[in-house]
């Protein structure tokens, strides 16, 4: 358990106490680079768009196949 949840006894933490400790664990905490979040996005936005284009090449095909069997059950 970290140590800002831990009660001692029956005596609750007060706000002021929590706000100090909430500081000190932030200051233990390491946030990315601005190039580390530019490459991580710039991966992002590539998966998405590939995968995107990927679900309409087998929605296109599907659609293509079901009017194709419907035109050809019309004749």
């Amino acid at each position: 358990m970290s140590e800002a949840a831990r009660q001692t006894g029956n005596r609750k933490e007060g706000v002021g106490e929590f706000i100090k400790k909430t500081r000190a664990e932030l200051d233990k905490t390491t946030f990315p680079s601005s190039d580390d979040v530019k490459n991580t996005t710039i991966i992002v936005v590539i998966s998405v768009i590939f995968l995107r284009a990927r679900i309409c090449s087998w929605s296109i095909r599907r659609w293509v196949y079901v009017l194709a069997g419907a035109h050809l059950g019309d004749q």
